[in-house]
């Protein structure tokens, strides 16, 4: 008999079951260029203190790469360090109060160098489970022993640990992008100190809303520079640019210059993002109340959406989520905010982790009271059967 040979339309005929379940379910994605000026007012993105079109950022980032060219070149271990990225880990360092910094090219990846290099399969890893999906990505390609534990749950972290010989890492955000809740960060310090266990923290949300002058929920702790404690954090929300870092003890900067796979073999960050970063971290430093009214704002979101009979999660930072009564009710309710001239957030499954489905609200410390009030009759005029509890 002659041999079938498949038909090469077919190889991925799978994806069409895959995007019809997709549609079923109210779960599918799609990208929605914007223009460079958009009418929207805009509480979607990640752009806490407003600084991505700040003229001093776009200025770091026209110098840098007038400089130093659109590109790094290559890896930061062949071509991709300059002065400028050595320039921007170094005030990192010192602006979060830790001893030193590696910027890689995301936060994404920031987060994946640090656990993966920093565990083995001998090490035990207590991921917390509203974790953002990096940490989760990492915990899984460091082949290291990893327990989930509840939600902002130490007792169960504590007995996690218990027993357990040799390296240990308690791994959690700081801010959880989903509900926008802080992590219980000293408690998680003490549990590890308890068992000689590491503490790995992504700061990405803490940054530029928390502690003195937005200098992170670690230093807020009182936990910034401490020997057992690494942070990861991220340059494109409150710093308005693009690429991630970790801080921490020097020692393990060193290691992570060794032998973290997504700084050895990624492209260093371009000179123009490292620019504005720098340009953003600098204007932070000078003006510290952009921090304060960044939690303002989420506060006065969080207050007046409630009070109208909204559920929502109060905010220990810039995030206000907002409960919705499906996916599907989600979905339509972001599309009608944005027909009404709002751009807001929505997470669905799986990007959250208890199923329910929200709208996300950004808290931009640039927002107007006229913008705040806008943004919540948007919000309430839009609000579908079920989302209110009165």
């Amino acid at each position: 008999m002659p041999q079938h040979i498949p038909d090469p339309a077919d190889v991925f005929a799978w994806t069409d079951d895959a995007e019809r379940s997709r549609e079923r379910a109210g779960l599918v994605r799609t990208l929605r260029p914007r223009p460079a000026s958009s009418p929207l007012l805009d509480l979607a993105s990640n752009d806490y203190l407003g600084l991505t079109r700040h003229p001093e950022t776009v200025e770091g980032a026209r110098a840098a790469a007038a400089r130093w060219g659109a590109g790094a070149t290559g890896s930061r271990l062949v071509t991709g360090t300059t002065e400028l990225h050595a320039e921007l880990e170094r005030e990192l360092a010192a602006f979060c109060g830790f001893e030193a910094a590696l910027v890689l090219s995301s936060g994404y990846a920031a987060n994946l160098a640090a656990v993966t290099a920093l565990s083995d399969r001998d090490t035990m890893v207590v991921s917390d489970a509203g974790n953002h999906a990096s940490i989760v990505d990492g915990c899984r390609l460091s082949r290291a022993r990893t327990e989930v534990i509840p939600h902002a749950d130490p007792a169960t972290a504590r007995k996690a640990l218990a027993g357990h010989q040799g390296r240990a890492l308690l791994v959690s955000d700081s801010v959880f992008s989903v509900d926008g809740d802080a992590a219980p960060l000293a408690e998680y310090a003490a549990v590890c100190r308890e068992s000689g266990a590491a503490l790995v923290v992504d700061d990405a949300h803490g940054l530029g809303v928390l502690g003195e002058g937005g200098r992170g929920a670690l230093h807020a702790a009182g936990l910034a520079g401490a020997p057992d404690v690494v942070a990861t954090l991220t340059l494109s929300k409150s710093l308005g640019s693009q690429g991630g870092a970790v801080l921490g003890p020097a020692r393990v900067i060193r290691h992570l210059v060794n032998t973290a796979r997504t700084f050895i073999f990624d492209t260093g960050l371009a000179p123009a993002a490292a620019g504005a970063a720098l340009a953003s971290l600098r204007l932070l430093r000078r003006e510290p109340e952009r921090a304060a009214r960044a939690r303002e704002v989420a506060d006065r979101l969080y207050r007046r959406l409630t009070a109208s009979g909204l559920t929502a999660a109060r905010p220990d930072a810039a995030v206000v989520s907002v409960r919705a009564p499906s996916a599907a009710a989600a979905l339509r309710w972001a599309a009608d905010c944005r027909e009404a001239g709002l751009s807001v957030g929505c997470f669905r499954p799986p990007s959250v982790p208890d199923g329910i489905s929200r709208l996300r609200l950004t808290a931009r410390g640039d927002l107007t009271g006229e913008e705040i009030t806008r943004a919540v009759d948007t919000i309430l005029a839009t609000a579908p059967a079920g989302a209110t509890d009165h």
